[in-house]
């Protein structure tokens, strides 16, 4: 079949394997051109189908040439349609990942079910005998309890009052204010039971009590704060209490895996295009006009080279793992310079429609949400007919 792109608002419906295979094979050559890191042997990446779940295993397994096991939903093609994009960019893994000469294995199922769980620390005991990395990176909108069965759906909300800015629809350009209610308290606690860190405790747990997590393990799960701009959408709203949650959780995780010389952290990520991203109000704006500034001073990283940075310069660094004060790694550093948001926030009072694709790096922030799903990437035929049928290599 002939396959192009179809959205509906933040989603696109279908997925292109040939240009998501492309894009995983773009991240491995980046990594492969890069000093080999001193790292992990054994990795386990929880959610590792997409974003930087999909670039902390490229990272293990070709940076440091560890043997990886990733966490992710099912997602294969289903009567002629397309598979997800993670199907796709895992099966392109798996596949470079084994000719590489590493060890690679996939678990599929939903995270937060203690299924999935059993399972992954199955194939772990059986195939790698431990871990001494876990990579959490779960994104999700809706979680069920495993103890309860009461389901949970996160939302995007404020806290406390209204909050109105302007916001983009990345699509046609349109710039037009929007206000957002405030959450309700339920509201509050049920986007921290989906995004908090109740599930990677429970996946350290589950390791620990398996017998397959390693002596002096490593566990990171990642973050973002991001500039004044979002904060009252993002880290001062009900992603941000549930961000705040995972931060107390990785406090936790370090008390309670030192013991064996192991330890925990939250990574502060810098703004990129993401699913999850795409669907906050104000936040592609604010990405639109940040890509402009930082890509014209040269310090641009997309997710890629923000986790080989991750690994080479904070986790791995012969000196030590440097954080700040409150005990996190800071790889938003760039992104949170004062000459950058000095400019973002002048682009920011001046943009409206009819500038915005002058002002803004818009056409690149549309390029790569169409790339999240294998489109619009160099070297592609997408007039080619292609299987949409990809089988993924060792998965369970």
């Amino acid at each position: 079949m002939i396959i192009k792109p179809r959205t509906r608002g933040f989603i696109c419906t279908t997925a292109h394997p040939v240009g998501c295979a492309a894009q995983v094979q773009e991240q491995v050559d980046y990594v492969q051109g890069k000093p080999a890191i001193e790292g992990p042997r054994n990795v386990l990446v929880i959610g590792a189908s997409a974003g930087y779940g999909l670039a902390s295993r490229i990272v293990a397994a070709f940076g440091a040439g560890a043997n990886t096991v990733g966490i992710y939903r099912q997602g294969e093609s289903v009567r002629g349609r397309t598979a997800s994009a993670g199907w796709y960019n895992s099966a392109a893994f798996e596949k470079a990942a084994q000719a590489a000469g590493r060890k690679s294995y996939s678990v599929t199922g939903d995270a937060f079910t203690d299924e999935t769980k059993a399972k992954a620390v199955e194939l772990i005991r059986s195939k790698l005998g431990q871990v001494d990395l876990v990579v959490y990176s779960v994104a999700s909108a809706r979680r069920t309890d495993p103890v309860t069965g009461a389901a949970a759906n996160s939302v995007l909300k404020p806290i406390g009052q209204p909050y109105t800015n302007k916001t983009v629809n990345f699509h046609n350009g349109e710039v037009t204010p929007i206000t957002i209610e405030p959450a309700t308290q339920e509201e509050i606690n049920e986007t921290v039971e989906v995004m908090g860190g109740d599930d990677w405790q429970l996946w350290i747990d589950a390791l620990q009590q398996g017998g397959v997590l390693a002596e002096g393990a490593t566990t990171v799960a990642y973050s973002y704060i991001g500039s004044k701009i979002t904060q009252a959408i993002y880290r001062e709203g009900t992603i941000g209490q549930a961000k705040d949650h995972l931060e107390a959780t990785a406090r936790k995780l370090n008390d309670q895996l030192s013991a064996t010389g192991g330890r925990a952290y939250v990574t502060v990520s810098k703004a990129l295009v993401t699913q999850s991203s795409s669907a906050i109000p104000v936040v592609p704006l604010y990405i639109s006009a940040l890509y402009k500034v930082m890509k014209e001073k040269g310090i641009h990283e997309g997710c890629i080279e923000q986790t080989y940075r991750l690994f080479a310069d904070r986790l791995y660094a012969s000196e030590g793992v440097p954080v700040d004060a409150e005990g996190r790694i800071r790889i938003d550093d760039w992104e949170l310079r004062e000459d950058v948001q000095e400019e973002v926030a002048k682009l920011w009072a001046e943009v409206t429609t009819e500038n915005i694709e002058q002002l803004t790096d818009l056409a690149g922030y549309r390029r790569e949400f169409f790339q999240l799903f294998g489109f619009e990437t160099d070297g592609v035929d997408y007039e080619a007919d292609v299987d949409p049928v990809v089988e993924v290599p060792n998965v369970i």
